[in-house]
């Protein structure tokens, strides 16, 4: 007997399943309900366990934005996020953004703008971008938002794009591409 098991009532139970839970995360619209290691983080559900692979492992430490996606509607880097601790959550990823064959305003500027080029951080950079448009709308100041700004929307000009899209990187330089299709979404 294993001396650590010793008056618990578990002896003979699958080690590897006190490891597991059931997670129910709502994925672009479709509740799904998966058994994972309490270790999974919701960039590895969603790229090994669903098949959704538009949320990108660049760094794996939260540094450079390829894997964010909207949680609940607000954005988060994917990698640094356990799967147990989203149990309930609504997440929309790069997939989930489009209506049927109708593009997210965000995406069709993104192509209009040529706000790309290799494509690697581009899902990353649209589901950033669609969050800090909503925290925008909603108030929510950046580093660069003027201390007399009044209460409210705040106003998207190319400096508070740039600061509030900063923890999007992209290796390919397309930034100022970027900054100008949030620009047109954000007017």
């Amino acid at each position: 007997m294993d001396p650590t098991s010793r008056g618990r009532g578990d002896e003979g139970a699958d080690p590897a399943a006190a490891h597991l839970s059931a997670v129910t995360l709502i994925i672009n619209g479709t509740e799904r309900t998966l058994t994972l290691d309490h270790r999974t983080t919701v960039l590895d559900a969603l790229r090994l366990h669903l098949g959704l692979t538009g949320a990108k492992k660049g760094c794996d430490h939260g540094q450079c934005g390829a894997c964010t996606v909207l949680v609940d509607g607000r954005r988060a880097n994917s990698c640094l996020l356990l799967a147990v601790a989203q149990d309930g959550a609504r997440i929309t990823t790069v997939e989930g953004l489009a209506d049927g064959d109708r593009l997210d305003p965000l995406q069709e500027a993104f192509l209009e703008r040529d706000a790309f080029q290799c494509g690697y951080c581009t899902p990353g950079q649209i589901c950033s971008g669609i969050g800090m448009l909503g925290e925008a709308r909603d108030g929510f100041p950046s580093h660069v938002t003027a201390p007399t700004a009044p209460v409210g929307p705040v106003a998207l000009d190319a400096a508070e794009i740039r600061e509030r899209m900063s923890g999007n990187l992209c290796r390919c330089g397309a930034y100022p591409r970027i900054v100008e299709a949030i620009g047109d979404v954000a007017s």
